[in-house]
């Protein structure tokens, strides 16, 4: 088993993914996937005359990115047992050609009557290129305790 558990983690202790730029072919495949074709992401004509100018990424779709960058780093590989909850917010409109990051920093942890594992949750922040936060929130996990704690060490 490799990757960090519930006991390596420590409140505070923050984790930053690879970047990732978005392009215009993630936000086709999405629409394809998600079958969320609404002008502002698939209509160029239509976006240049929207707030934003341009056409925009799902924020659905950079969210899951978000998780897919952070699986990258490896640190739960073994150790997650399930994904508990999400409260998330969308802050910025993310473009074609905007490259993001993702930090993730341990905000709490708590015991479970279950002596092999134990509940985290994440403040999570979504940065683009201009380190501007784009989207954030929390997300809570369940993450087994290493061995090491499971035999008293």
């Amino acid at each position: 088993m490799g990757g960090s558990y519930f006991d390596d983690l420590e409140v505070g202790q923050e984790f930053v993914s690879p970047s990732r730029t978005i392009t215009e072919a993630d936000i086709v495949n999405f629409a394809g996937i998600s079958g969320v074709y609404h002008p502002i992401h698939t209509d160029t004509e239509y976006a240049k005359k929207s707030i934003f100018g341009e056409r925009v990424a799902h924020g659905p779709l950079i969210l899951s990115i978000s998780f897919g960058l952070m699986e990258r780093l490896a640190l739960f590989e073994e150790a997650l047992i399930a994904f508990l909850s999400l409260n998330w917010e969308f802050v910025r409109p993310v473009r074609i050609g905007d490259t993001i990051t993702v930090v993730d920093t341990v905000l709490e942890k708590r015991e479970t009557r279950k002596a092999d594992r134990g509940v985290v949750v994440f403040d999570r922040e979504v940065l683009n290129q201009k380190k501007e936060v784009v989207q954030k929130g929390k997300w809570t996990g369940l993450l087994r305790r290493s061995e090491r704690q499971e035999d008293g060490e």
